[in-house]
């Protein structure tokens, strides 16, 4: 699959989540920016409501002896092979290009083929990580030969990740965070220059590469496991990658994760000025 329009060229586009958000300085931060916004607003108008609004959440936590879980073959030759002839099939106008920019990728968001396969990876998922879980949302990521991942952690959206290596021209490690609790995530408010060499350099963290191979996959906790992978590595010949990441929730958590829902969740008007997760 060619695009018609090099990566390089490429438009911003219509963006699907803020690169940043008006407190924290990682990408895919808005939510946990929301939620900061919400307790406030909670604290203010109801606080002795406080404590139980911070208690449903907690089936978004990860647990803090979880790490990242290598599958070496998650799925038959012949569902690889389908998964394949997709993204063969893929026209131009189906690449998103909001992230063609920042970390030198084509994104294909939500593709019917992709979400029946999530849900009969759901169950898989749910044995790895000890907890029942559903279907958020996923994406295509076409890496190009300047691929790069920004130090990030997701939205609870994405609290379960199975991130499938499809093809690649070269091995390329994705570096992985121990669980971080949401305390100590958002003590990173207003961070400033250099966070990331303190989130990276920080010992407790202990970062660990993880390489796949294609047909292999891991299964991560992207909202309280920071992540990155470093731009690329060097190889003869067209460099690219090509990964597909499906994203998971806590089963009957999905009325609880969008922001918008907040205000007739809890029974708090208040919380109605606390706008969505996305820009779109």
């Amino acid at each position: 699959m060619s695009a018609t329009t090099p990566i390089e060229a490429a438009s911003t586009g219509p963006r699907r989540r803020p690169a940043i958000s008006r407190l924290y300085p990682w990408y895919d931060s808005v939510w946990l920016d929301r939620y900061s916004q919400a307790k406030g607003i909670v604290a203010a108008v109801r606080p002795q409501a406080l404590a139980a609004f911070i208690e449903a959440f907690r089936p978004l936590h990860t647990r803090e002896d979880f790490s990242p879980v290598v599958l070496d073959r998650p799925l038959g030759d012949g569902e690889l092979d389908e998964i394949r002839q997709v993204v063969a099939a893929l026209e131009p106008t189906a690449l998103d290009l909001h992230e063609a920019r920042r970390f030198q990728r084509f994104v294909v968001q939500d593709h019917p083929a992709f979400t029946r396969l999530q849900e009969r990876v759901a169950p898989l998922v749910g044995d790895v990580v000890g907890e029942p879980v559903e279907a958020s949302y996923n994406f295509l990521s076409l890496y190009a030969s300047g691929g790069v991942c920004p130090l990030h952690l997701d939205a609870p959206s994405a609290k379960w990740t199975f991130d499938l290596c499809i093809d690649q021209s070269v091995p390329w490690p994705i570096h992985f965070s121990r669980v971080q609790r949401w305390e100590e995530i958002e003590s990173y408010a207003r961070a400033g220059p250099g966070w990331e060499e303190r989130v990276r350099d920080k010992p407790s963290l202990a970062f660990t590469p993880c390489v796949l191979q294609a047909g292999q996959a891991v299964v991560f906790s992207g909202s309280s496991q920071w992540h990155y992978r470093d731009p690329m590595p060097p190889a003869p010949g067209v460099r690219g990658c090509t990964l597909l990441f499906l994203h998971f929730i806590p089963r009957g958590t999905a009325q609880l994760v969008p922001p918008e829902h907040w205000a007739s969740w809890f029974g708090i008007p208040e919380l109605a000025a606390v706008g969505p997760e996305c820009d779109t």
